[in-house]
């Protein structure tokens, strides 16, 4: 009798312990009201006659969404959009009383939709393509914020993974930029050639300017020094030279060892 008492014990107590492990946090609910303490990871102990413990994550969660995105132009963009959210702990008891264990459908999915709807509206298809889709996910994530934050979900990211545009559209887009490329290509080329010509014209002064210098330093004085120069570096040659002269600057007209 003894043993058979120790072993519902046991049972009863093995049974009224739960793990809540990492990414997750615990509430209790006695029937049918929850306990206002939220419980981190570790081991919990409960009466599971009477009281059953609610798992609820709270690590990071991607809901990725397939939606068709109206734009400006009244065309319908498919796309595939991924949401990255979580929980914040402390608000994990008020989300579970106020909405329920769904509420990634209830209210994750329903804030975005609308938020998407919103946002993407006020937009051009071919924006949804281009670099304005930063701007698009960056817009969408904080209507969802003003909503969600103060219900107890952080939005981390919207990141648009996929967007397909009508074909005809698409390539429109396509040869646009690469029209775009093709320009920004000729500017760089042109502004090169600017640039060189630039500095041919300074080089060009540059010389125009040293050459003046030189012309205004050429005296009659100076040439004659100059001359005289020319003579004297002549007579100290160990060469044989034909010079013919007119007295003022020498003119060599042959020379052999």
């Amino acid at each position: 009798m003894f043993p058979l008492a120790m072993m519902i014990v046991a049972a009863i107590l093995f049974t009224g312990c739960v793990t809540i492990r990492p990414g997750e946090v615990g509430l209790k609910q006695r029937f049918g009201k929850l306990h206002p303490q939220v419980y981190g990871q570790g081991l919990v102990g409960y009466n599971p006659f009477v009281t059953t413990i609610l798992k609820v994550p709270i690590r990071t969660e991607n809901l990725e969404v397939r939606l068709n995105l109206p734009s400006e132009d009244g065309l319908n963009v498919a796309s595939e959009i991924s949401i990255l959210y979580k929980v914040n702990p402390s608000m994990a008891r008020d989300i579970i009383e106020t909405i329920g264990s769904n509420y990634q459908q209830v209210v994750i999915l329903s804030v975005f939709r609308s938020a998407a709807a919103d946002v993407c509206s006020r937009f051009l298809a071919k924006d949804m393509y281009t670099a304005s889709r930063a701007v698009i996910e960056s817009e969408i994530m904080a209507q969802m914020s003003r909503i969600l934050e103060p219900r107890g979900f952080v939005i981390e990211a919207v990141l648009l993974k996929s967007i397909q545009l009508p074909p005809g559209l698409t390539r429109a887009i396509e040869q646009k930029l690469e029209a775009e490329q093709v320009a920004e290509q000729m500017e760089y080329a042109l502004q090169r050639e600017r640039l060189e010509a630039q500095r041919r014209i300074i080089e060009a002064e540059g010389i125009r300017d040293a050459q003046k210098i030189i012309s205004s330093g050429l005296s009659p004085e100076v040439i004659s020094w100059q001359s005289i120069e020319a003579f004297r570096a002549l007579a100290d040659s160990p060469n044989t030279k034909i010079i013919i002269t007119d007295g003022h600057a020498p003119l060599l007209i042959d020379g052999v060892n």
